[in-house]
């Protein structure tokens, strides 16, 4: 069904659901047992979604990931494209990314013109996502990879005013990193002026590491809050912050 997973978004949005998605780059993932594995514990935890991509595939494992993942579970599976490249009809939806934060062309509607042609012709939701990197304490490798500055922590309102142009024209959804590994998580200062300007639901992801800073998230505006480097070091964590998130 065409928009079925962004109305899924806009529903529990309007129900004040909070989400968990759980984020799996191929790069970090040592082979199909770990991530069968992986996928258990996101069952058990009733996570609500699976986002696959990462800055940079260098293991060429991508489309058998996402091959993987949906067989061995029935969690709608989205796509967090770092590139043109990583795109694969076995997943549900694409988040096609459009970095409004920085002033890379190339990464605004130049990589979108490539990928175009062949979404058209595939079975994935397109869900248009203003993609804004926020300072996390760091440079990460989505921002060094983007060659975009993030917005900085401290500045709410430029992150706000970001958004709302995103959704003015409109993008569906709006998604704010720190980048995986960030030293610091999105400030809820910069989510609570994000969700005051917009009504678009809101990812947040990046430094996310605890139940308590999901919940932070959470009661700051986040409708979806996205956790994955701290699922790689603790797999357990998926369950508690899963609770955490589900309990706002």
């Amino acid at each position: 069904m065409k928009n079925q997973i962004l109305n899924a978004l806009l529903e529990n949005k309007g129900k004040g659901k909070k989400l968990l998605a759980v984020l799996l780059d191929p790069d970090s993932i040592a082979d199909e047992k770990d991530l069968a594995a992986t996928c258990k514990l996101c069952n058990k935890a009733s996570a609500d979604l699976i986002l696959v991509g990462g800055s940079l595939i260098t293991n060429g494992f991508f489309e058998r990931c996402v091959s993987v993942i949906k067989a061995h579970t029935k969690i709608p599976v989205l796509l967090f494209p770092g590139s043109v490249m990583q795109i694969s009809d076995d997943a549900d939806a694409i988040l096609f990314l459009s970095l409004i934060s920085g002033r890379n062309p190339d990464l605004l509607i130049g990589k979108h013109v490539i990928a175009a042609p062949m979404l058209k012709k595939s079975k994935l939701e397109v869900i248009p996502t203003g993609y804004m990197l926020i300072d996390g304490g760091r440079i990460t490798s989505v921002s060094y990879m983007s060659h975009t500055t993030p917005i900085p922590a401290d500045k709410p309102s430029i992150a706000a005013t970001t958004a709302m142009a995103g959704e003015m024209l409109g993008l569906k959804i709006i998604y704010m990193d720190a980048g995986s590994g960030a030293q610091n998580p999105v400030s809820k200062n910069i989510i609570r002026a994000v969700r005051k300007n917009v009504d678009a639901p809101i990812f947040v992801g990046g430094g996310i590491r605890t139940p308590e800073a999901a919940i932070d998230a959470c009661k700051a505006g986040a409708d979806i809050v996205v956790v994955g480097n701290a699922f790689e070091k603790d797999p357990s964590l998926i369950k508690k912050i899963t609770q955490a998130v589900h309990s706002v």
